[in-house]
């Protein structure tokens, strides 16, 4: 338990502007003094000198929205060599039933960290922080490339005869450079003259999209390709998959075990047996976005790489389903991954080579 370790738990509510502090004692949950910070330097300094005075030897901090608005003193108190806890937002509806305010909201980080028995470390490092940025910036430009392709083809499914005629059974390489060429004349009708432009900026739009997330893609997998290049010698992975692996795990020694690895994931298996039946079921919690990176990995495995094509023919034999089977890879894959990430190989230079003797 926490409380085991540290004499006081400092909770911060963390919000754009300003973040709310509060120092509470482990061993009962007085609350032992309570202010607000600016969220700057000089505001991360104010919270040093804070914990100082109200907390002087052994402490912890109870941090909300470490990856958002408390990123800034994350990074600060990390510096500082100070243990920093990641505590969950509470429910709305639990809001709306109790008080509320900044103050109790920092009240209520510190004393949930302090009934917690395993605790989360928040991510951090200046890799992490540049994957995140990138992934997060790429995930949107693909997602509004797709939008954009999307109103692209419904114009042209809504468009005059002839030009539908001209456009419509198109791969979008093709329509896009069908799309870029059109032209018109001011003697065209109003509604194909406006149709052809829209189409015009649509493809031009999408274009640009791509371009922007083939510019992210590559500065993501040369940080990946420096970071770990132990994960794109992996079958199935990929720059962005092994980028959200990074992001996810963030640093040595934050994830304790492979097992809290594979529940981070979301693919610790979890009982579902009901009567004579002895089965389990798909875990539907954990990191998303790990568990998206997992299922791609997988999916890739099972087209190109023959020993996991292989598992699943013997697993489908032994009378297990598909999504079992997937199931099992991607447990088996996370407890792999994470020895991979917590313990890569060492690089082979070129000094520690044994060649032929003399």
């Amino acid at each position: 338990m926490l409380a085991d370790s540290y004499d006081v738990v400092i909770g911060v509510d963390t919000h754009r502007d300003r973040h709310a502090l509060a120092a509470v004692r482990s061993f009962d949950g007085a609350v032992l003094a309570s202010c607000s910070i600016s969220a700057d330097p000089d505001g991360y300094r104010a919270a040093l000198c804070f914990a100082a005075e109200h907390a002087p030897v052994r402490r912890a901090w109870a941090l909300e929205g470490s990856g958002s608005y408390g990123a800034g003193l994350a990074r600060a108190l990390a510096a500082h060599e100070e243990h920093v806890i990641e505590v969950d937002r509470p429910n709305r509806g639990s809001k709306r039933a109790n008080a509320k305010s900044d103050e109790l909201d920092a009240i209520r980080a510190a004393r949930s960290a302090l009934g917690r028995e395993k605790h989360a470390t928040p991510r951090q490092g200046p890799t992490h922080d540049a994957l995140r940025a990138l992934i997060t910036t790429r995930d949107a430009a693909v997602h509004a490339r797709s939008a954009a392709v999307n109103q692209l083809r419904a114009l042209v499914a809504t468009a005059p005869d002839t030009l539908r005629e001209r456009l419509r059974g198109q791969t979008t390489p093709a329509l896009l450079r069908r799309a870029r060429g059109l032209r018109t004349s001011s003697k065209a009708p109003l509604d194909e003259r406006s149709v052809i432009l829209a189409i015009r900026l649509t493809a031009r739009r999408v274009e640009q999209l791509i371009g922007e997330a083939t510019t992210l893609e590559r500065a993501i997998g040369a940080i990946v390709n420096e970071t770990a290049p132990q994960l794109l010698a992996e079958p199935g992975i990929g720059p962005i998959s092994a980028a959200q692996l990074l992001i996810s795990w963030s640093h040595p020694g934050r994830i304790r075990s492979e097992a809290a690895f594979a529940q981070l994931a979301g693919s610790a298996p979890i009982p579902a047996s009901s009567g004579q039946r002895t089965r389990h079921r798909l875990n539907r919690g954990g990191d998303r976005q790990l568990n998206h990176a997992l299922h791609t990995i997988i999916i890739s495995r099972l087209k190109y790489d023959p020993r996991t094509s292989a598992y699943l023919a013997r697993a489908t034999l032994r009378g297990k389903t598909r999504r079992d089977t997937i199931r099992s890879l991607k447990r088996y894959l996370a407890r792999h991954l994470y020895r991979l990430l917590e313990h890569p190989p060492p690089p082979i230079s070129e000094a520690t080579t044994i060649g032929p003797c003399s």
